[in-house]
């Protein structure tokens, strides 16, 4: 009994030194991010002030992004930055799937080779290849006007299917069983793919469409040394970068501030539809693939035991 209690009592004073911990964590977390927030409603000028809470609230910081165009067109950029990351998610998403389905199910000659090497050069970062990218896009003339826009989805989606690793790994886990009866039954591969692994596999393909999509939207390095001085074709990067030189930084802070909230809302909300998506009403719980399709945790047959069957 003493035993007993004692472990308890220890058990207890984890929890509260994890929780504790974990308090910690989050309240520093939250910091920057209250502070962005509370500085792009501020209605002191300038990149300091020596209170942490604004003096003041206002709105004009927000509708300065919109109205005060002539020198940063925040407007713009930020439909540049939109149509760029869309384009990009989808190929990207298309690619890395796709990928990781062939290397998972298939086996082919130079398989093990060509993985090897894919997990090497991902070790390099993408902005080390960057002077070369700009100058084969220079030298098919995808770097002057709107075709700049192609070449930003081509810069971010063309090699996106070298990150397979992760998407391979969780395709692993399907049986390949299934692909076989599928095969017997007359299906085609690409049918097989559609009706099969993918519906069964939405985790990955939620966080691939997440990765696919703010990666275009954040990245500053690829955008800038292809754009250049064509400020009409910037994206948000670039933007919010341009605010913070010193000829801006006093004046247009507090907007930077309200532009870096702004961005962040697309993906809030790709996020949380995602996440509806993948934990909601549409996808049910179910414990393997029973053969006829029936739900271990209810009664009717599950969304993706009918998928798999």
């Amino acid at each position: 009994m003493k035993q007993y209690k004692s472990a308890k009592a220890a058990r207890r004073r984890t929890n509260v030194i994890v929780h504790i911990v974990l308090a910690i964590l989050a309240v520093i977390w939250i910091f920057p991010v209250l502070w962005v927030i509370m500085t792009s409603f501020r209605a002191e000028k300038g990149s300091y002030v020596s209170t942490f809470f604004p003096q003041g609230l206002t709105l004009d910081n927000y509708t300065r992004l919109f109205t005060d165009t002539a020198v940063l067109n925040f407007p713009q950029m930020f439909m540049n930055t939109l149509i760029i990351a869309i384009c990009s998610c989808l190929l990207s998403s298309f690619y890395v799937l796709s990928a990781s389905y062939c290397l998972s199910r298939m086996r082919f000659k130079m398989r093990k080779p060509f993985m090897n090497m894919a997990m090497i050069l991902g070790l390099f970062p993408g902005f080390m290849s960057m002077i070369a990218v700009y100058f084969i896009l220079k030298a098919v003339g995808l770097t002057e006007g709107s075709m700049i826009r192609l070449a930003l989805i081509l810069c971010y989606s063309g090699g996106a299917a070298l990150s397979f690793q992760i998407a391979k790994g969780f395709f692993d886990t399907t049986p390949y069983a299934v692909d076989e009866a599928a095969l017997i039954a007359g299906c085609t591969r690409w049918k097989i793919f559609t009706k099969i692994p993918l519906p069964l596999s939405k985790p990955i393909i939620v966080y691939t469409l997440l990765t696919a999509f703010i990666g275009p939207w954040v990245d500053f390095i690829f955008a800038k040394v292809i754009c250049r001085a064509n400020s009409d074709q910037y994206t948000v990067a670039i933007g919010l970068w341009k605010m913070l030189e010193k000829e801006y930084i006093d004046s247009w802070y507090t907007s930077f501030a309200a532009g870096a909230v702004l961005i962040s809302i697309p993906i809030a909300l790709i996020f949380l539809k995602l996440q509806k998506i993948l934990c909601g009403r549409h996808v049910r719980r179910c414990e393997g693939l029973t053969p006829k399709g029936v739900c271990l945790y209810g009664r009717k047959e599950s969304w993706l035991c009918k998928q798999a069957i």
